[in-house]
């Protein structure tokens, strides 16, 4: 696949290395000279220019660009290269750095096709390698939604149940189970729980509690709250 990345700092030009690394064809667009030079340097094709006008990303290939990643550190850039590429029939994910308010968010969650936030994501990483236990966060959906991965412990009021037994609270749903030391896959109603096992749970901030009492237990009791 094809794809333009806008900015090549530490998010976007991660990005594209993984990218190309998997056999994409990548073309960044930057507009700071040095940034620009050093990505060069990395062997990667580069456009010196503005990301949200639109002559420089026809010059990147936006016309048969399957998918636009605006991850500049600028929303308002970020957002007027989603435009201009949707515009052309791309995908477009937009980088969002800070928490705005529900209504902001809303308008631009509805323009895009994904939005990424790269701190939460990495906030995610250090807080569950501060916690330990048998709960970790996986990714943060949307502002209230969140992905988490529970490995069922002896105390888990679940040990022993079957998959179809689990009644989850009505803003959680299980995506993915895994047993002790097997790959994960689609959840089946027969499936038993045991101790090592590993589910897949998508729920709002407000049940995750009851997720992590439901299948963990009073393990994690002493921790302070949030997942």
């Amino acid at each position: 696949m094809r794809f333009v990345i806008i900015g090549s700092g530490r998010v976007g030009l991660r990005t594209a290395r993984v990218l190309r690394e998997e056999g994409h064809d990548v073309t960044l667009v930057e507009l700071d000279r040095d940034r620009a030079s050093r990505a060069r340097d990395m062997s990667f094709e580069v456009v010196q220019g503005d990301g949200s006008h639109e002559e420089t990303l026809l010059e990147a290939g936006i016309e048969d660009a399957d998918a636009l990643g605006a991850l500049t550190a600028d929303l308002n850039v970020n957002f007027a290269a989603c435009m201009i590429a949707k515009h052309f029939g791309c995908r477009t994910v937009l980088r969002v750095d800070e928490d705005y308010r529900e209504e902001v968010y809303q308008k631009y969650a509805k323009e895009v096709d994904e939005i990424v936030y790269p701190e939460r994501l990495g906030a995610i990483g250090a807080k569950n390698a501060l916690l330990g236990g048998s709960i970790q966060a996986i990714a943060d959906i949307a502002k209230s939604l969140q992905v988490v991965l529970v490995t069922v412990t002896e105390s888990s009021p679940m040990n022993g149940y079957s998959i179809g037994e689990v009644a989850l609270p009505s803003q959680a749903r299980l995506l993915a189970f895994g047993k002790n030391g097997k790959p994960m896959g689609i959840p089946l109603p027969d499936d038993s729980l045991e101790t090592g096992d590993r589910v897949a749970v998508l729920a709002e901030f407000d049940v995750l509690n009851d997720v992590r009492q439901l299948l963990v237990g009073d393990e994690m009791a002493a921790t302070a709250g949030g997942v």
